[in-house]
């Protein structure tokens, strides 16, 4: 396949693409709606030219690079800050993290006007694209703007290069525009190299999401959340699913049966699923609370029902479940749950993070669960063994200290190319 056959394929599937974001992510979500012509190229008029554009798709890459960014507004106080990214959580992110200090907007869809248009307007000085975010026509036309391209936390998984080497001729066509690539680690690196890119491209940095830390503001809301809560038996459910909420509340009846004063604190992946969430708590037996409203005492159940807390609420727990990996998703991030050294239990569906488990299981920080019952049966263990479950956190904290510092490394990449 090569480019202009891709770029017309995709101009035919745009109603099906416009349709599914507007009606049908847009009727969960109404932010899928708002500022809808950016996804066509439309450029907000107060975004200034000449800057900085970094990609970042989601909520996940906006909160591992944001101190990625904040270094390089350090490093660079004079430049212009451009965040794309694909999802209104992404966005909402942004606009905590950075408040005015940057610029926000939709990246376009990949259909050559878009962001032909995209590309003229903004005129970046340099593109930053997170992990695998490869966009053909994106890569293309920042070129034709003589616009450096590097892609950071870099990952490319077996299953991944496996689809990219059926389209031959469009991954070498995309390859041989990136200019810098910062990978996980050399297997990654390996698997670009073996798709067109440069051997001398590419350089292995580590992944930035072990360079997570926990602010001091976000200590001080712990703290608050702690003194609400009191002592007792805590586990946490980041980023569950559809079809999986339902399962970590089964799980906790499970554990109240032999641990009567335990709470479970279940945080859902998407806002629209906070709603469904709370009703599905409503017509069960357990007495529960939202996080967006006052704490009642005798809550078994906390739904945390805000944006962007995660990350602290980990330090609440003694145990934490990283979602998405009950059902075949692919897991979320176990590294917020290591930074505040809280052990982890995941599903067997980890592919998402194959650069991070298996050295996370290994180190012994994290356990495996193979279903509900499982789930319900290791947390009650460690509700039993207190010390076991600290050692668990000690260790899943250890394998993150142990790879922190692709941070520096990737700002070398970046610095080096800008200089060049």
């Amino acid at each position: 396949m090569t480019r202009l056959f891709y770029s017309l394929l995709l101009l035919l599937l745009s109603p099906l693409i416009a349709f599914y974001l507007y009606q049908i992510r847009g009727k969960k979500n109404a932010g899928y709606r708002a500022h809808f012509a950016e996804r066509f190229g439309q450029v907000p008029d107060a975004i200034s030219p000449n800057g900085f554009v970094i990609h970042c798709a989601s909520v996940g890459e906006v909160l591992a690079a944001s101190p990625l960014i904040k270094r390089l507004q350090e490093n660079y106080p004079n430049e212009r800050f451009l965040i794309t990214c694909n999802t209104p959580t992404g966005r909402t992110e942004v606009h905590k993290q950075f408040g005015d200090t940057v610029n926000v907007c939709y990246l376009p869809l990949d259909l050559a006007f878009a962001v032909r248009k995209f590309i003229n307007t903004v005129k970046p000085k340099l593109l930053i694209v997170l992990e695998t975010e490869l966009w053909p026509n994106l890569f293309y036309y920042a070129k034709q703007h003589h616009c450096p391209v590097t892609v950071i936390n870099a990952r490319l998984s077996q299953k991944s290069f496996e689809g990219y080497k059926r389209f031959s001729a469009l991954s070498h066509n995309l390859m041989k525009h990136i200019d810098a690539l910062a990978s996980h680690n050399e297997e990654d690196g390996a698997r670009f190299i073996a798709l067109g890119l440069e051997a001398s491209r590419v350089q292995s940095t580590g992944s930035i999401k072990f360079d997570i830390q926990i602010a001091d503001s976000e200590k001080n809301k712990l703290a608050a959340l702690r003194s609400h809560i009191g002592e007792r038996p805590i586990w946490i459910a980041g980023s569950t699913h559809p079809k999986e909420h339902e399962q970590v509340i089964a799980a906790h009846k499970t554990i109240l049966k032999t641990h009567p004063n335990a709470l479970l604190i279940i945080a859902p992946r998407h806002p629209e699923q906070f709603q469904p969430v709370a009703d599905y708590l409503a017509h069960t037996s357990l007495k529960y609370s939202r996080r967006s409203e006052v704490y009642t005492p005798d809550s078994q159940v906390l739904l945390a029902d805000t944006l962007g807390e995660l990350k602290f609420l980990y330090g609440s727990a003694q145990i934490a479940f990283v979602g998405g990996s009950l059902i075949e998703r692919g897991g979320h991030n176990p590294l917020e749950a290591a930074a505040s050294a809280v052990g982890v239990i995941s599903g067997p569906s980890t592919y998402n993070f194959s650069h991070i488990y298996p050295e996370l299981t290994a180190m012994a920080g994290a356990k495996i669960c193979q279903d509900q019952s499982h789930l319900a049966e290791l947390v009650s263990q460690y509700f039993s063994n207190p010390a076991a479950a600290q050692q668990l956190g000690e260790s899943a904290y250890a394998c993150l200290a142990k790879n922190q510092g692709a941070i520096d490394r990737t700002l070398k990449v970046i610095d080096s190319l800008l200089e060049q």
